[in-house]
């Protein structure tokens, strides 16, 4: 499996290379963006992540088989890790430059590198690719907000008509109205895109490849946030709300009150927002690992 994707990949690359060549010959040169991505490290295999990004994700979606290999080789790509509604709402709110160091005790993966969020961070919402790659999906679906340079320029310019620039106070509506929604926050982690943190994404459960991999097949691909839910069986209004909201399968109804799976939960928050009557609500745990809060970590 391990081969085939490799395969994919290699053909991909020598047809965008071969396009890019093709516009340069013909007099059309590359995009500002593109120039400014590869002059910053980006490889071809960003590249193709985010000028093909739906055709990208509906071959992982739809053409992954589910063995050890194809498992392993997902979790060593792409990694996400949860994010609080405040620690999201923190990372786009930052009044002023936050440098970030030491972030492989936060995103325990090898591509987890020192980071600079510039303030006010320069931010653009783009396209679903997991929503758009299902028949009948959720909506709306130009959620996934990119953060920083040069993706935001590359994702506006080779991406016009399925992106749009935010500012500080629209990104910050999204946020909150995916989070009304039901929606969990992740920031996302990826070596082709310069090895560092460049987006948020706002999942469903049903849609998302990422909460897929995790509940259905065990791919450890997302991190916890670093917070649990803690239930109150006194005020549970025994609704089921929580049960059906929760991505990951954590909690389920026994005797008529929800019963929590510690080790399933990575505290979303997607519970807590759901319950109507406040019967949970998300604690820290340090066993879960360091959140991602850039008002500590700066």
């Amino acid at each position: 499996m391990a081969q085939i994707i490799l395969l994919w990949l290699l053909a991909a690359a020598v047809a965008a290379a071969l396009l890019m060549w093709l516009a340069g010959e013909r007099g059309r040169p590359l995009l500002p963006s593109t120039w400014r991505f590869f002059r910053a490290g980006g490889r071809l295999h960003g590249y193709i992540y985010g000028r093909w990004t739906r055709q990208y994700v509906d071959m992982l979606l739809s053409r992954l088989p589910p063995n050890e290999k194809a498992t392993r080789w997902l979790s060593d790509h792409h990694h996400g890790k949860l994010l609080t509604h405040a620690h999201a709402h923190a990372i786009l709110a930052a009044g002023h430059d936050v440098p970030l160091q030491d972030l492989e005790q936060v995103i325990p993966y090898p591509v987890a590198r020192n980071l600079v969020l510039k303030s006010p961070p320069e931010v653009a919402a783009y396209e679903c690719a997991c929503r758009h790659a299902r028949k009948n999906h959720c909506q709306p679906t130009q959620v996934c907000i990119v953060i920083g340079q040069p993706f935001v320029d590359f994702i506006v310019e080779h991406h016009p008509g399925a992106s749009r620039r935010l500012t500080q106070a629209e990104a910050l509506q999204l946020l909150d109205d995916e989070h009304q929604r039901g929606h969990l926050h992740s920031a996302w982690f990826k070596d082709a895109m310069l090895n560092r943190f460049y987006a948020i994404c706002n999942c469903c459960k049903c849609c998302c490849g990422g909460v897929q991999a995790m509940r259905d097949r065990g791919v450890p691909m997302m991190t916890s946030s670093g917070y649990v839910a803690e239930l109150h069986p006194d005020l549970c209004g025994q609704c089921g709300a929580c049960v059906e909201a929760c991505p990951f399968n954590a909690l389920s109804m026994d005797n008529s009150h929800p019963a929590l799976d510690w080790d399933k939960c990575l505290g979303c928050g997607v519970c807590e927002v759901k319950c109507p009557n406040r019967a949970v609500a998300l604690v820290r745990d340090e066993r879960k690992g360091i959140p991602l809060d850039v008002r500590a970590l700066a």
